[in-house]
């Protein structure tokens, strides 16, 4: 039996990945995001191709382009007058590579300084392509964290038949205990329903298998600790769940994993979407992740991302700030108590 995706009453269709994208339609309000010009791969070149298409297509998103001069320049004069209008530079030529250790992002560089354009109001959001350790721990200590929340989330939202499944942790803590994916679950749940306007969502622990007890340790002890944990807007917790319920998305809305199963399972996706010819018209895996658990709005794209990808992610980074996603999540989540204790290896960002 199938489902309709579970809105609330006169909300918005889902914003699931094709409609985040750079042809997609845009959401009134102005949106200034501060793109982090060298991170990714095949950077700068498919972050100045994916800012162009993102800047023509959204005529109330300015562009705040962190990087070397001669770059940004080389975006800037693509644009028609009236967009250049809309696009300011903050010249730094230093970039924190894939291979880097996260806490380079302390010292100068295109994320670090992105991160401190949101954290002094000169942008609303920011997106980077670059290491993902190295934008979670440039957001963390730039922007702060929510009060109860150690490790912050990347959550990817997969089109799945029955509706959007926000996955969760995409690649943020690679080793989590139970009592973060607890907390994942709450941030999962929340954002689910702020960002796609699912009602009572149903929340998942990803496993090998449906009957209680599955799976490795982590699981086994986490699942009791999602089942005990209060979930905001009506959300509740279904049990374990299979690879197979994210392409469906009849099970559950959210999906909690930790950071490395997720981030192998959403590569997994792609290339079984590049095998089989190409995503499906209404969208495939996202190359672009919001994290959740800082103090303001951050898109993490994938590394690998294309120029397609980093327009997407800049239209997801615009569509969180007009939705107020980061503040209406924190609110809801200020209104469930935090009682899970700290796990063992939980500590603050790397020194």
């Amino acid at each position: 039996m199938t489902r309709a995706p579970r809105l609330s009453p006169g909300a918005p269709a889902p914003a699931t990945a094709d409609r985040l994208t750079a042809g997609g339609p845009s959401e009134p309000g102005t949106a200034r995001i501060a793109v982090d010009l060298l991170g990714g791969d095949d950077a700068p070149a498919v972050v100045v191709d994916g800012a162009l298409r993102a800047v023509r297509t959204d005529p109330a998103l300015h562009l705040m382009l962190v990087g070397p001069i001669e770059v940004a320049d080389e975006l800037i004069g693509a644009l028609d007058p009236a967009q250049r209008a809309r696009v300011t530079v903050r010249p730094v030529r230093t970039a924190v590579g894939m291979a880097d250790h996260p806490t380079a992002a302390r010292g100068e560089s295109t994320v670090r300084t992105a991160v401190q354009a949101v954290r002094d109001g000169l942008a609303d959001a920011v997106v980077s392509a670059g290491s993902t350790g190295a934008t979670v721990t440039a957001a963390a200590l730039g922007l702060g964290r929510w009060t109860g929340i150690r490790r912050p989330a990347l959550a990817a939202t997969l089109p799945a038949v029955e509706g959007p499944v926000v996955l969760l942790d995409v690649g943020g803590t690679l080793e989590p205990g139970p009592a973060t994916l607890a907390r994942h679950a709450l941030l999962g749940a929340a954002y689910a329903s702020v960002a796609h306007a699912v009602t009572a969502p149903r929340v998942g622990l990803l496993s090998v298998g449906l009957e209680t007890g599955k799976g490795d340790r982590l699981r086994r002890v986490a699942a009791p600790a999602l089942a005990a944990a209060p979930l905001p807007c009506d959300g509740r917790y279904v049990g374990l769940v299979e690879g197979y319920d994210i392409s469906l998305g009849t099970r559950a809305d959210v999906v909690v994993t930790d950071g490395f199963t997720g981030n192998v399972l959403l590569k997994a996706i792609e290339g079984a979407y590049a095998m089989a010819g190409g995503p499906p018209s209404r969208g495939g895996a996202p190359r672009a992740a919001a994290l959740l658990g800082v103090g303001g709005t951050v898109v993490v794209c994938h590394g690998a991302a294309g120029s397609e990808d980093v327009a997407s992610g800049i239209a997801l980074a615009a569509h969180l700030w007009r939705r107020d996603a980061a503040g209406t999540v924190r609110a809801l989540l200020a209104d469930i108590p935090h009682d899970l204790a700290p796990d063992r290896h939980d500590t603050e960002v790397a020194p």
